[in-house]
């Protein structure tokens, strides 16, 4: 009997479970998938310029909207208070339909401006909006 008591049986020893261990992993990561927000960045599509010949269109197709370095909005030389640019340039797609809007910004003019202004005549329904520097 004493032999017994000193033979160890091979392969019997302590053991660790990880059941609780991958119970609490699953629920960690079910927390930050239920935690994570989602959210669709929303930016400005902007076509950089190609090499191809420039198409040249005709006055009357183009709807310049024109930023200052003072922030000060001008569509079609009429200064524009920021609250009225939709209206306006809706009015200008309403006689023009298929016009251009071109966004003319100065150098030092406020960039989150120019994005309202694009974003405007964008919801204006303007399907063509581009970016011009202003000539110094």
């Amino acid at each position: 009997m004493i032999e017994r008591k000193r033979r160890k049986r091979k392969g019997e020893g302590a053991e660790i479970s990880v059941t609780p261990l991958l119970d609490i992993v699953f629920i960690m990561l079910i927390f930050f998938i239920v935690t994570t927000s989602f959210n669709k960045e929303l930016g400005v599509d902007l076509d950089r310029p190609s090499n191809a010949p420039v198409e040249e269109r005709e006055r009357s197709e183009v709807i310049p909207v024109r930023i200052d370095a003072n922030g000060q909005i001008f569509i079609d030389g009429r200064p524009v208070n920021a609250e009225a640019i939709r209206a306006n340039i809706v009015s200008g797609l309403a006689s023009k339909p298929d016009a251009t809007v071109v966004v003319i910004a100065d150098r030092a003019a406020d960039s989150g401006l120019m994005v309202r202004v694009i974003d405007q005549a964008r919801v204006a329904g303007a399907e063509n909006v581009s970016v011009a520097a202003a000539a110094r």
